[in-house]
């Protein structure tokens, strides 16, 4: 056996950081490994070395700086991963192996009033399709990330309330559909999945400090902080919806007056439009319309902008990240809403943080949660989910896994 400090244990505590640093960017080069971890050059080729003779990983050719270099990434036999995304209107599953490639994905449309065990029951399906149509057996299956719309209890794994999927509140959604795949499900809210999924995929790439914004039905935050995703005790951090910005306006479904979600959320804003434009809007109608001139949408989503702005100034105040990434349907309104935000920000941020600041649209439009759920798996798997031979990985198949820090 190991014991804490020995050459054996050492040694692959080192292969251990190696893997999740590969596995978390995708393919590195082994300098950039060296860097990462703060592993010696030669350490690093060592264990790439070793790695690569049991076929844990794949080395190519590459150039970094204009100098021959070689990239490092897992190979397709370490394993694959599963994310399934729960939205408003979707079900979106997607499978994909620790270098970062999506083998297979797949969406459908899923009616918001139908029960968890219906819901259950068609990721069930669509995941034993895609599997299929990507020709990997259930034991190849290293994980599977879920994203839900609503906070997760951190003590139970309990859905809190939500105005999305009002029929699953209290049901246990990792351990549900865990029992049913027979494999590791690791669970999150949406909006901690988009920021995830920006921070390894798309906009916020590189940095370590960040907000995501999801407004859609509800309004939500995922929050980065260090590289890691902050989810609080309780796991309700990030619940930027329900910040006051009237306590004597509407009732907010948490009980409470004003709420920021009361002037932002969908509802709110195809009321505000009703009476001109019709009954039968969606807020992604909303967004093309404006793009095209309308100027009682363009109005609408210019006062959006400006209420967001004041939260994300409250943000920028308490946590001071790099960047907002804005997600959901508002994103793809580019500048007509971001500019509102930026100039709230301006206005109600420490003047140093909101310099700091940059807000941009996502890069993952509708994609964001599913593939933070691919990238949760990875980064909750545990550090030796990938290393050859791993004693206990098929003990575990049945577990329901809730992210640590709840």
């Amino acid at each position: 056996m190991d014991t804490p400090g020995s050459q054996s244990s050492l040694h692959r505590a080192n292969l251990e950081r190696v893997l999740r640093a590969v596995r978390m960017a995708g393919s590195l080069t082994q300098a950039e490994i060296a860097r990462t971890t703060g592993l010696s050059a030669a350490t690093v080729s060592n264990i790439v070395r070793e790695l690569k003779e049991v076929g844990t990983v794949v080395v190519t050719p590459t150039s970094s700086g204009g100098r021959r270099a070689r990239s490092v990434s897992l190979s397709a036999d370490a394993g694959i991963v599963v994310g399934v995304d729960f939205g408003h209107s979707h079900l979106r599953v997607a499978v994909g192996n620790l270098a970062h490639r999506v083998l297979a994905e797949e969406s459908e449309p899923i009616d918001t009033d139908a029960s968890a065990d219906q819901g259950f029951g068609r990721a069930e399906t669509l995941v034993a399709r895609l599997l299929e149509q990507t020709g990997f057996r259930t034991d190849k299956v290293i994980g599977v990330g879920l994203g839900v719309p609503g906070p997760i209890d951190g003590e139970t794994g309990a859905l809190g309330s939500t105005a999305i999927l009002p029929g699953w509140t209290g049901i246990a959604p990792g351990r549900e559909l865990s029992s049913r795949l027979g494999m590791p499900v690791y669970v999150d809210n949406d909006a901690n999945l988009g920021a995830l999924g920006e921070l390894v995929w798309g906009a916020g790439r590189g940095l370590s400090d960040l907000a995501y914004i999801k407004v859609a039905s509800g309004v939500g935050a995922g929050l980065v902080i260090s590289g890691q995703i902050y989810r609080g005790p309780g796991g309700t951090a990030g619940e930027i919806g329900h910040i006051t910005l009237d306590e004597s306006g509407p009732v907010c479904r948490c009980g409470n007056r004003g709420c920021l979600e009361t002037f932002v959320g969908s509802r709110h804003v195809l009321n505000l439009l009703a009476s001109s434009h019709g009954s039968d809007l969606t807020l992604s109608r909303v967004v093309q319309l404006a793009q095209r001139g309308d100027l009682g949408c363009r109005r609408v989503l210019a006062d959006v902008g400006r209420q967001i702005g004041t939260g994300v100034a409250n943000l920028c105040n308490l946590l001071n990240p790099r960047r907002v990434i804005l997600g959901g349907d508002l994103a793809e309104a580019g500048d007509l809403v971001l500019d509102p935000i930026r100039e709230s920000v301006a206005r109600y941020a420490i003047p140093s943080a909101a310099r700091q600041l940059s807000v941009v649209p996502g890069t993952l439009g509708g994609r964001a949660e599913v593939l933070g759920a691919l990238a949760l798996v990875m980064s909750e798997m545990g550090d030796s989910g990938a290393l050859p031979a791993t004693e206990g990985r098929d003990s575990q198949r049945s577990v329901a896994v809730v992210p640590s820090g709840r």
